[in-house]
């Protein structure tokens, strides 16, 4: 309990003899009785008297409220000579700033004495607080010491006249010339017996006098007003600006002192409480999370974070200036909001992007599962910006008025952006995947119909695009309906659709116009070769070349000269009839022109659709001809040869002469039928050599090249018929004629197959040899 009562009671040397402001030990005596926490409530009290050394500080035991007392240097100059006076004025003129209450202690004996130890020192008092300016009103408590038998109601007004006969002369500046004494001070007088005379009585009004300080800041108290006071915790601070003032020998003005001090103090605090915001760990691991990703309640977690703070400014700077505190309140709530406004901002973007790509996820999903565009479109955009706007809403912080427009229209941006970039890419797998189907359904079918070119080619071509077409827009149109887009924009896309069918057809006509001549010379090889069941030509003599010439030169250049997708009348066929094919009706017409095709356009006719011009068609005629002559030449010999071989019988005198001379031999073998059997199976025998050895093919190509061939085949052929007979007569059931009978008949019929295969090989020799001269 001493050492309690010793510490609730602690004493320091503020300011030494010579000046000296005791800063540190100012600081450590108000840690010690902890006086920072006590905020206003608390009291100063200055005791002047007589002589002491410096001014001494410490808190009065057992007051409520907190009660500091400080004791200055005495007025009677016996320590500093007569003339210096200086430290007093200015150590009274500090207890003035600084105090609510000054007691003053007077000897009884000095009271209406014109010599007496008070005055100077109540001179010394007014003047100094002439110096104040818009000075509080300090009680000044005057204690009448060692009282005599005279009653204090009898010595109150002798001292009070006392007062205000020194304030009287006490020059004034203008503004104070009538201003009087009790706008300045509230002056009290109490008095004490001698403490050596009467010690009980003088302890028991020390007591009562002690009783006075209690609740001495309520109102009616002693230290009542309270107009200039400083907040506890900045106690220290002003106490060493106003000594410093006063040593330098300058006016106070206590208002603008209350203001500095409440600025250098609430900007303190404000800096403890944002140092303390930056190493807080609940902000570093909320700073740090947000980092990573959302961060679900940031804007609560941060806002209470804040509150705190700020909650804890106010606590510590509550009975500072008004102004000043509410000032350095907002600076400190602007650095705190400039500290955390990168982790908002990093937080929105976190809400924009991961909303972002959640719609675009549904999107797709909604897209795959079969929804209609617009309609997913529509209910996601929907459902993503509440969930942005509720997101955007929990990361809010209270303390700030920051403007989120920004993120949000770029937030609906990114969204119109995003779907018009999937619509835009759906529209475009659409459009191609008709596009696909378009030249599917018309690029084979088109070339079949080209290659065959036939005068109903052209109206087959339109059916089969308008079929096509007309499906592929249904199923389109359809497709589209999803979209919801207006009736402009969807006959546009159908009428791109359309133009692309068509553009399948001319593109593939300008491809097949580019190789007419091939397919012209294709088609020719194919006609004059084959016959109608497309067997290949045997050229026996009996086909009328001239005609099958006509029929295979049919020319495919009327079909691919023009494209006509439209049902426009042309004269193109006509024109290349007459010129190509028969050009005699083209003469005994005269109306026709000499040359129709010596022109590079067509009557009736665009450019655009003009594929091969007149004078290209005469040149590709011109050259079909002539690359075309060799395959209808050798067909031509190869009939000629045919007819040939198959006259092998001599001419009609020969046969008369032999008649003529043959008779006798007639009428022998007549009287000797035995030589009609030798000469019958001499018959059969040469007949199956004729056979096996396909003796008229063998000539067919000329005498020359039929003996040579002969020659090589006749020893293997006559050998293999003397094998077989040979076999034959091996067999003992059988009559030697069934036998030979049989064997020529075997004999006939293999020969006859051999000579057919043959005969095959050679009739399509020429025309295998024209087809690939031709390609």
């Amino acid at each position: 309990m001493k050492q309690d009562r010793e510490a609730e009671c602690c004493s320091t040397h503020l300011i030494d003899g010579d000046g000296t402001f005791n800063a540190a030990g100012l600081d450590n005596f108000i840690k010690q009785v902890k006086l920072a926490e006590c905020g206003l409530s608390y009291a100063v009290v200055a005791i002047m008297g007589p002589q002491s050394s410096g001014i001494w500080i410490a808190r009065c035991p057992a007051i409520e409220p907190c009660t500091i007392v400080m004791d200055l240097e005495g007025t009677d100059g016996r320590e500093r000579g007569e003339d210096d006076t200086a430290f007093e004025k200015q150590s009274a003129l500090f207890a003035l700033a600084v105090s609510d209450i000054v007691l003053i202690n007077m000897w009884c004996h000095d009271i209406g004495r014109e010599q007496a130890a008070n005055k100077p020192l109540l001179k010394t008092v007014f003047q100094v607080m002439l110096r104040l300016f818009s000075p509080r009103k300090t009680t000044l408590m005057f204690v009448i010491r060692d009282k005599t038998r005279t009653p204090l109601e009898n010595l109150e007004p002798v001292l009070r006249e006392d007062i205000q006969k020194i304030w009287d002369s006490v020059p004034k500046p203008e503004a104070h010339k009538h201003t009087p004494l009790s706008e300045f001070f509230n002056v009290q007088v109490v008095a004490l017996s001698s403490y050596e005379e009467k010690e009980e009585q003088f302890k028991e009004q020390v007591a009562d006098l002690r009783q006075k300080f209690f609740h001495s800041i309520a109102p009616g108290g002693l230290a009542g007003d309270r107009r200039g006071v400083v907040p506890a915790s900045g106690f220290s601070f002003s106490a060493q600006q106003i000594w410093k003032v006063i040593k330098e020998n300058k006016d106070l003005d206590l208002p603008a002192h209350k203001v500095m001090v409440a600025t250098v103090r609430c900007e303190e605090i404000a800096n403890e409480k944002y140092s303390s915001f930056v190493t807080n760990e609940n902000w570093l691991e909320l700073e740090e999370a947000v980092q990573s990703g959302y961060v679900l309640g940031f804007g609560k977690k941060l806002s209470s974070l804040l509150n705190k703070t700020l909650s804890s400014y106010d606590e510590e700077a509550t009975y500072f200036e008004d102004s000043v505190r509410s000032a350095k309140r907002k600076q400190l709530e602007e650095k705190l909001l400039q500290l955390v406004q990168p982790a908002y901002q990093l937080m929105l973007e976190h809400i924009k992007s991961g909303t972002l790509e959640n719609f675009k996820k549904a999107l797709i999903d909604a897209l795959n599962g079969g929804q209609g565009f617009a309609v997913a479109a529509r209910d996601n955009t929907a459902k993503f910006t509440t969930l942005f706007e509720e997101q955007c809403e929990d990361a809010i912080i209270k303390q700030s008025k920051w403007d989120s427009s920004k993120i949000r229209d770029k937030f609906s941006r990114d969204l119109d952006s995003h779907i018009l970039e999937v619509r835009t890419a759906k529209l475009s797998e659409l459009n191609a995947l008709y596009e696909t189907k378009l030249k599917e359904g018309l690029y084979g079918p088109v070339e079949a119909l080209l290659e065959g070119g036939s005068d109903d080619t052209w109206a087959a071509i339109r059916k089969l695009l308008h079929q096509v077409t007309e499906k592929a827009v249904s199923e389109f149109s359809f497709a589209l309906s999803g979209f919801e887009m207006d009736d402009e924009e969807k006959e546009d896309m159908i009428l791109k659709l359309k133009n692309y069918a068509r553009g399948v057809v001319e593109g593939k006509t300008k491809e097949e116009s580019a190789k007419v001549l091939y397919r012209m010379k294709e088609r020719f090889t194919s006609i004059f070769n084959h016959d109608n069941d497309s067997m290949p030509r045997v050229w026996t003599g009996k086909e009328d070349i001239r005609a099958i010439t006509k029929m295979a030169r049919s020319s495919l250049l009327s079909v691919l000269a023009a494209i006509r997708l439209d049902e426009e009348n042309d004269t193109i066929g006509d024109t290349l009839v007459l010129a190509l094919v028969d050009p005699k009706k083209a003469t005994n017409n005269k109306t026709t022109l000499s040359d129709p095709l010596a022109s590079s356009t067509w009557e009736e006719v665009p450019p655009t659709k003009t594929l091969i011009t007149p004078v290209q068609c005469k040149s590709l005629w011109s050259q079909f001809q002539k690359e075309t002559e060799y395959t209808i030449t050798q067909a031509i010999a190869s009939q000629e040869a045919n007819k040939r071989n198959n006259n092998w019988l001599p001419p009609p005198w020969a046969i008369a002469a032999m008649v003529v001379l043959g008779f006798n031999e007639f009428m022998t073998l007549l009287r000797n039928p035995l030589w009609l059997l030798v000469i019958f199976v001499s018959y059969l025998l040469a007949k199956a050599l004729w056979v096996q050895l396909d003796i008229s093919g063998e000539f067919r190509n000329g005498a020359l090249p039929g003996i040579l061939s002969l020659s090589t085949k006749f020893i293997p052929t006559v050998t293999n018929l003397l094998r077989k007979l040979a076999e034959q007569g091996e067999r003992p059931v059988n009559p030697t004629a069934q036998t030979i009978q049989g064997s020529t008949s075997g004999f006939s019929s293999t020969a006859s197959s051999d000579v057919t295969n043959e005969n095959e090989m050679e009739y399509t020799s020429p025309t295998s040899r024209s087809h690939n001269k031709d390609l």
